[in-house]
């Protein structure tokens, strides 16, 4: 019994971390996707005037898929397994963003705070609480 409830802690909190990433990198890249890079810079994404425009909406690009990755594979149980490889995307995605705020002298705490998010989603289902796809 006890380890049943420790497994349902675990599925509750993998979801709520997946759907904290997806808020998160859905939002982030709708910005990227549909704003000019100056209006980011001004909303505190500086390091987006040291990239190309092309490269900050192709970055958008990809969080906006990943975001859709880490719900719909699992809510769905179409090929679940999507959906940790989102989060190690996500994770990497993050540790070339600490990675860069930190040779600019910038904080990299949302970074370190996401990544740790991402760790736990991309841990937690391929692991300890796989989503098992439909039959």
């Amino acid at each position: 019994m006890a380890n049943n409830q420790h497994s349902k802690g675990l599925h509750i909190s993998l979801w709520v971390a997946q759907v904290l990433l997806a808020l998160a990198f859905g939002m982030s890249g709708f910005l990227k996707i549909s704003s000019p890079v100056e209006k980011l810079a001004e909303m505190g994404m500086t390091f987006v005037t040291s990239y190309d425009p092309a490269t900050v909406q192709f970055i958008g690009v990809a969080e906006l898929l990943a975001a859709i990755g880490l719900i719909l594979p699992s809510a769905l149980r179409l090929f679940p397994i999507l959906t940790p490889l989102a989060a190690t995307g996500l994770a990497i995605i993050m540790i070339l963003a600490t990675q860069y705020h930190v040779a600019h002298s910038e904080s990299p705490i949302a970074n370190l705070v996401l990544f740790a998010i991402a760790a736990f989603v991309a841990w937690g289902r391929f692991k300890k609480a796989p989503i098992q796809p439909k039959k």
